[in-house]
């Protein structure tokens, strides 16, 4: 004799109704496989890896790039409108960088990641500070005139200019980014 108990047709008819209507399933098995990694833009990583590697690898003349005291630079179509209250501080700062230890390397590296991460963050206008260079010797800055350069380089620069003496004139530029 089995020592099972035995289930009453109406202990039955009580699951079936808690349970309701069930489906076969066609396969019980679990997809371990890893999901694939994210979408990376492997392209663009490599034309920025480019783009710094010629920026360093250019010999520049630093009497081609000599820019005074004070950077201005908007780009065609710009609104001189939009550049005077870039000057005037109207636009609220969202982001800021600071190059002060950097050299022109590791600055090359640097700015486009910061500029990338701002556009991602959909922030408009940021800062840069790139320092006045008055403790070299030559008392001639380093970072300003390259800074100059690459971000007239750069296509998602709308404008930059030299910032107010409170945010560090002419050793830092307020940077106006495009829309995503």
């Amino acid at each position: 004799m089995s020592d099972k108990p035995r289930i009453t047709e109406e202990d039955l008819a009580l699951f079936r109704d808690a349970v309701g209507e069930v489906r076969p399933v066609r396969n019980d098995r679990h997809d371990s496989r890893p999901r694939p990694p994210g979408a990376r833009p492997r392209q663009r990583e490599a034309d920025e890896r480019a783009v710094i590697g010629e920026l360093l690898s250019e010999a520049i003349d630093p009497a081609e790039l000599d820019t005074g005291e004070h950077l201005a630079f908007a780009r065609p179509g710009v609104q001189q409108s939009v550049l005077r209250k870039l000057r005037r501080g109207a636009y609220a700062i969202q982001a800021e960088l600071d190059l002060h230890g950097l050299n022109a390397g590791e600055a090359a590296s640097e700015v486009p990641l910061f500029l990338q991460a701002a556009r991602e963050h959909d922030q408009r206008c940021v800062c840069i500070i790139h320092g006045k260079g008055r403790k070299r010797v030559e008392r001639a800055p380093v970072l300003k005139p390259l800074l100059n350069h690459w971000l007239q380089q750069r296509r998602e620069v709308l404008a930059f200019c030299s910032a107010r003496p409170e945010d560090g004139g002419t050793g830092a530029v307020y940077v106006l980014l495009k829309k995503r």
